[in-house]
């Protein structure tokens, strides 16, 4: 059981990588900075993951984890203010 978690945390981690290199893709055609923010909350999220996985936590209780994934969405909630700010 434990190999089929540590399998399918790997899948999700590469999900998350490859969606940042997904954004980074539309960055470099648009140069919109929003794509470079969703790419790099995707980036901590993946990063976040494989933490979990390496350190070997089991269940989500240790804080850091959450501080991490806080960091992600803060980004994005802040290039999604930024963006609708206007100028």
């Amino acid at each position: 059981m434990a190999t089929m978690i540590d399998f399918l945390s790997g899948a999700i981690t590469f999900g998350f990588l490859f969606a940042a290199v997904f954004f980074l893709r539309f960055w470099r055609q648009t140069g919109d900075q929003l794509f470079v923010a969703f790419a790099v909350a995707f980036a901590i999220l993946g990063l976040g993951q494989a933490v979990q996985v390496f350190a070997n936590i089991a269940q989500e209780d240790q804080s850091y984890i959450y501080l991490i994934r806080l960091v992600a969405f803060t980004s994005i909630i802040c290039a999604i203010i930024w963006k609708n700010r206007g100028t």
